[in-house]
């Protein structure tokens, strides 16, 4: 029998791992990179809702329930990060836009230690440095055919930790209070509309313009409800800073499926990058289950989160 943080580990890395399927199906959702936003949104809402209502759960967690100012504040931040990161896929590779997205965890691990007292090792430290330097490297190995507009796309991608980072501590927070299906539910629902009114203030495309790219579409909505909801339950249950970094696994997915789809090339360096990565990713694990109380450990958090 698994212990109940290995089975948190197990569903975080497989999480990211559909997480790196995201930008693939943004390339093939044949609208607006807004837009794309919009039908990852609606397309996720039914199974939220299906999941919230599913049997067999505490009365406290049953239904919709209400939502609140932090729900509403991750919607927004998670509204600013699909958008950035969206155009950020069409200007550059989907390697860089995935990696330089990813450095979320700096963001993460700071906050994390001045508001969670989540304090980091230094083998967790080293773990991170050694993921954040392979995260560098894959960007930075690129061969320079990779996007219309490289450098745009990499600065909207790296604007994008911010949003990203924002979101992921607001859902920290918001795990103390709310089951990670409602705050899921609530996020999206609230982020609809927001995602379809800068779609149609940018002029863009909104519906997708061949039946493959509304299954992209459809696709993207169940990237959403089993990716991004995983890493939601899997904040209740293991340290941010942990959480953070475990999903850095998200750009290594998505550059191999990018070579292998669109031919966007792996360098050498970009490879040893994502060699680099993982490894900060296995440290970090280590560092989580050697000493109680600290980033990544099994012990409690605060503040304690949602069943």
């Amino acid at each position: 029998m698994l212990s109940a943080r290995t089975q948190a580990l197990l569903v975080l890395v497989v999480s990211a791992a559909v997480l790196g399927l995201a930008p693939i199906l943004v390339r093939l959702a044949d609208t607006g990179p807004a837009a794309a936003g919009f039908w990852r949104f609606a397309f996720a809402l039914p199974w939220l809702m299906l999941l919230v209502l599913r049997p067999g759960q505490a009365e406290d967690e049953r239904g919709p329930g209400r939502p609140s100012l932090l729900m509403g504040l991750a919607a927004l931040f998670f509204v600013l990060d699909l958008a950035f990161w969206h155009y950020s896929i069409a200007f550059t590779s989907v390697a860089n836009a995935t990696t330089l997205t990813n450095l979320t965890p700096v963001v993460v691990t700071a906050v994390a230690w001045l508001m969670f007292r989540e304090r980091p090792r230094a083998l967790f430290l080293l773990a991170l440095a050694v993921a954040l330097v392979g995260a560098w490297t894959m960007s930075a190995g690129a061969d320079g055919r990779q996007g219309p507009d490289p450098r745009l796309g990499d600065l909207f991608a790296a604007v994008t930790a911010l949003w990203y980072a924002g979101y992921f501590l607001t859902v920290k927070v918001l795990r103390g209070r709310a089951s990670a299906g409602r705050i899921m539910l609530w996020s999206t629902a609230l982020g609809l509309p927001l995602l379809l009114g800068v779609s149609l203030a940018l002029g863009e495309p909104l519906a997708p313009a061949s039946a493959a790219g509304w299954l992209a579409c459809a696709g993207l909505g169940l990237v959403h409800v089993a990716g991004q909801g995983g890493v939601a339950w899997a904040l209740g249950r293991l340290p941010a800073a942990l959480t953070a970094v475990t999903v850095l696994i998200q750009p290594v997915v998505a550059a191999v499926l990018g070579w292998m789809l669109f031919a966007e090339t792996m360098t050498g360096a970009q490879l040893a990058g994502a060699a680099a990565l993982l490894t900060g990713v296995v440290l970090a694990q280590w560092s989580a289950g050697q000493r109680p109380g600290r980033v990544g450990s099994g012990g409690p958090e605060r503040p304690t989160s949602a069943a």
